[in-house]
């Protein structure tokens, strides 16, 4: 039986052939990313970019200039000038080709609540910076984030929390999504699991926090690339590999597994010949001791699957150590711009390494208490509504009072000056007609 390894030595020849096989794979290496940091199999989702803007401006659900409304077409990038909690009074479904904007929202930013949100076949959609929150008073069943079918979604800086079946699933025919720097949190019971992401096209985890889900964090059929993840506070199972007669391929690298107050069962569970995995550099802390202590897990430790000698050449990802990402997840993970009452709590729990921690059934009960208060504000004077402030377009010499200019490409780099402004929210760039910057996962 092939085992995997931790020397460093070997670590870096595996990051240079996922490297190498990324490049000489297909020609898709020359595309725009959807964003500058985007990583894994989402990567390239287009998003709304060239189409038209929505200005979101009420915290009502069905009315005009509703995220409701904002949604239900296609082709739109979609930014908040309100900032609070949308109460969905039923399931919420995401058109094709959009670009969620979280990051401009005034105030605390975004919680979408009460209900579940699909994104099936919300082909080419950017998703940043948003809280999805279902709740146990929401369609009994249902996903808080499902993904049924489709391909090209990213999702960056999202809090996910509170399904009734599952957190965030990736299913049947959809491919080519990513979910990085993520917190999928408190699936309810009697169900209360993470996620399954069971994707023949590719579904990338990066950088998340997976935590106080009783199961399924993740369960994996198909493809899949999990790197540089925390899993806090499981139960019955951690990383499921498939249980199935599916061939299952995956590169799991570099991921913290700690234990909290609850029983667990072993990180990785459930595996058989037919799971196909590249394994190096996971740790587990099992101590509940207020350290971060663990352990590299050895190859016993995985039970029964098929080792890889190599990783498989999936989309290179920003290497960290599993270290590393437990102290990248603490800082940044979620909807961290202005992390809300929720996410700080489950922050709490995650750094106190064991002590604190729970499974639960209804989020209005201690200690979550319901989605807490998300402080609204003021959005910016946009006199065309371009998208982009009127004060931001001054300083880089565009016209407040021209509305086409947001798609136009002032430096040539592939992204609007709408695109520019987005990202320079989060400190990805220098704005139009200037050489972009692109933040590190170890410095953002």
């Amino acid at each position: 039986m092939k085992t995997c390894t931790y020397h460093q030595g070997r670590r870096a020849v595996a990051r240079v052939i996922a490297a190498l096989g990324l490049l000489m794979a297909t020609p898709v290496a020359a595309q725009t990313l959807a964003f500058p940091t985007a990583e894994g199999f989402g990567r390239f989702a287009t998003g709304g970019r060239g189409g038209a803007v929505y200005h979101v401006t009420t915290l009502t659900d069905t009315e005009a200039g509703s995220l409701r409304d904002a949604v239900s077409q296609p082709g739109r990038t979609i930014v908040f000038d309100v900032g609070g909690v949308i109460r969905l009074t039923s399931p919420l479904t995401i058109a094709e080709n959009l670009h969620l904007a979280g990051q401009t929202a005034p105030g605390d930013g975004i919680v979408v609540y009460g209900d579940a949100v699909s994104f099936t076949n919300a082909n080419n959609t950017v998703v940043r910076y948003l809280r999805f929150r279902m709740g146990h008073g929401g369609s009994p069943g249902k996903d808080a984030v499902t993904i049924a079918a489709g391909h090209d979604l990213i999702f960056d800086h999202v809090s996910v929390s509170w399904g009734q079946d599952e957190n965030f699933s990736v299913t049947n025919e959809a491919r080519n999504v990513t979910l990085q720097n993520s917190i999928v949190a408190q699936g309810l019971h009697p169900h209360s699991a993470g996620g399954l992401i069971q994707s023949e096209g590719g579904t990338s985890i990066l950088r998340c926090l997976y935590i106080d889900n009783h199961t399924r964090n993740v369960k994996v059929k198909g493809v899949n690339q999990f790197i540089n993840n925390v899993v806090y506070n499981w139960e019955a199972g951690a990383y499921i590999q498939g249980d199935s007669e599916r061939k299952s391929q995956a590169n799991v690298m570099d991921n913290y597994f700690i234990q909290g107050p609850g029983k667990a069962s072993q990180p990785f569970t459930r595996g058989n010949a037919n799971f196909s995995i590249y394994a190096q550099g996971n740790f587990q802390d099992s101590t509940r001791n207020g350290k971060l202590d663990g352990a590299p897990i050895l190859p016993a430790g995985y039970g029964v699957v098929s080792w890889q000698a190599t990783p498989f050449a999936y989309p290179a990802t920003t290497a960290l150590t599993a270290q590393q990402a437990y102290a990248y997840v603490v800082q940044h993970a979620g909807a961290s711009r202005h992390r809300d009452a929720v996410d700080t709590r489950l922050l709490q729990e995650l750094t106190s390494l064991g002590k604190l921690g729970q499974i639960i059934q209804d989020e209005n009960e201690a200690p979550m208490r319901g989605p807490g208060e998300v402080q609204g504000g003021l959005a910016p004077l946009d006199t065309d509504q371009d998208g982009m402030p009127d004060a931001w377009e001054q300083r880089y010499g565009l016209n407040p009072r021209d509305a086409t200019d947001r798609n136009h490409d002032a430096d040539y780099d592939g992204y609007t000056n709408l695109e520019e402004y987005l990202q320079q929210l989060v400190v990805e760039g220098n704005g139009p007609g200037t050489t972009s910057r692109v933040s590190s996962p170890k410095g953002t």
